[in-house]
């Protein structure tokens, strides 16, 4: 278990927003203006990927992903705790496991804010 408490309750930055390309890219406007070029270049990606493959699936994994971006992005003191945990992990100067444990947590909790779970859970 790790020694990291649960963020206090605390309004996000913003409200969650819809599951669509523009709804998204406002977000990402808001709380990351710096990855706005990856949002981008990933949604151009995924159009063409949806039109060679003829396939709405590369247009699904888009969304999950930015929405759970966003979904973390929106709480900073979560965000933070990420971009730490991942530090962690890259330096490669301790046992990983109990980060990785704690990413996997942070990561399923935006994936359930966004309601993009991928687990088939209820």
């Amino acid at each position: 278990m790790t020694a990291h408490r649960p963020e206090p309750l605390t309004e996000p930055l913003i409200p969650m927003p819809a599951l669509t390309p523009e709804a998204l890219r406002t977000a990402v406007e808001r709380l990351t203006p710096s990855r706005v070029p990856a949002f981008v270049q990933d949604l151009a990606e995924a159009t063409t990927n949806a039109q060679q493959t003829q396939s709405l699936a590369p247009l699904r994994t888009f969304v999950h992903t930015w929405g759970v971006f966003v979904a973390i992005q929106r709480r900073p003191s979560r965000a933070t705790r990420l971009r730490h945990l991942e530090e962690v992990v890259s330096a490669g100067t301790e046992d990983p496991s109990d980060a990785i444990a704690e990413i996997r947590k942070i990561h399923a909790e935006g994936e359930a804010e966004a309601g993009t779970s991928r687990r088939g859970c209820p």
